[in-house]
């Protein structure tokens, strides 16, 4: 009998692309782990050893080039996401892009291009929006539980330093795309919106080795934003916090207030001469491992059944174009209104 499975290769083997590959590999419903592509011969090495792979792609064309590879998971720094994503497109192959999507929301409109035109799917890795916390908090917010939402308040800390490319903004787009495209996301999820106008203040607090050669860098940044529908939003992210991985929402409505997230690992506490100790989460990666699963299975569903993938291109692109004009804030002390298309 023939495999119907869904070939899937993943291109980008961090800490992201080895989530998707595991879960892949471990069995996600309907699809099949077929190679992994990586640019580092130590990660590809190590991927493979961990995977059970024979072998994997130094460069990702030759994954492209594999007729087993229905689609890719593309999991590289954001640079190379248009590049891998208009070449997937162009091989036949449906692209699961990793946020953020893009530098630019003109990458991002090539992007889209380049899939519509070879009638593929993409779904862009807003993982949030398959937590099992987020879809209940969007389900009561949507039946009225609240009331008519007002303001949207949405913070993620990260407790590890960033890798050296990250304080490159020219590479990275900073921490409102590293760390806080997923508040973005959510912002516009909850507000139902989008983003008018936004104020943002970034500075680098904790990571000293970055001053001197990214004096733009910054591991701490707030973005206030206003809505098309009147609607209110906070953003607040950090990098190297230490603490602990945080990430929270504050959903306020008329009637009401809605909030997702603690800090808590366990409901289990202790307490000795040290203090009242919660476990803390420790990484996004035990915080939404289940969600990456979910996010996964969606993308393999819609290409089953042949539907629009969500999150998809126009979602990515928005949350760029939020992460663009908020460092664009950053660096001129000014508002920064987004296009006319997005105003009431």
């Amino acid at each position: 009998m023939p495999d119907t499975s869904i070939g899937v290769g993943v291109i980008g083997l961090g800490r992201a692309g080895m989530i998707h590959a595991r879960h892949l590999q471990r069995g996600v419903s309907g699809a099949r782990l077929v190679g992994v592509a990586d640019p580092t011969p130590e990660a590809l090495a190590r991927a493979c050893g961990e995977l059970g792979l024979p072998g994997g792609h130094a460069d990702y064309r030759s994954l492209l080039a594999d007729p087993q590879v229905d689609a890719v998971i593309v999991a590289t720094p954001t640079a190379y996401h248009r590049e891998i994503t208009v070449a997937a497109a162009a091989a036949g192959k449906h692209v699961f892009c990793e946020k953020p999507m893009a530098m630019t929301a003109p990458e991002c409109d090539e992007m889209i291009a380049a899939t519509r035109g070879a009638g593929v799917k993409l779904q862009i890795g807003f993982m949030r929006r398959f937590d099992r916390s987020f879809v209940q908090a969007k389900e009561r917010v949507d039946r009225g539980e609240i009331g008519q939402v007002v303001q949207v308040k949405s913070l993620t800390h990260g407790p590890s330093t960033p890798q050296r490319w990250m304080y490159d903004l020219r590479l990275s787009n900073g921490p409102l795309a590293e760390v806080n495209s997923h508040d973005i996301d959510t912002l516009r999820w909850f507000t139902g919106s989008e983003f008018t106008t936004v104020y943002a203040i970034g500075a680098n607090y904790r990571c000293p080795d970055a001053r001197a050669e990214f004096p733009d860098f910054y591991d701490n940044v707030l973005l206030i934003g206003s809505f098309a529908n009147g609607r209110q939003g906070l953003i607040g992210g950090a990098q190297g916090v230490k603490y602990a991985y945080d990430a929270r929402v504050e959903i306020l409505g008329t009637e009401g207030i809605l909030t997702i997230g603690h800090l808590d690992d366990t409901s289990v506490v202790s307490c000795t001469a040290n203090g009242l100790l919660r476990p803390a989460v420790r990484s996004w990666m035990d915080l939404f491992m289940e969600a990456y699963r979910a996010e996964a299975e969606e993308f393999l569903r819609c290409i089953r059944e042949d539907r629009a993938p969500h999150p998809d291109g126009t979602d990515g692109k928005r949350a760029v174009e939020v992460v663009n004009a908020g460092n664009e804030s950053i660096r001129t002390g000014r508002p920064v209104d987004l296009k006319p298309e997005h105003k009431p």
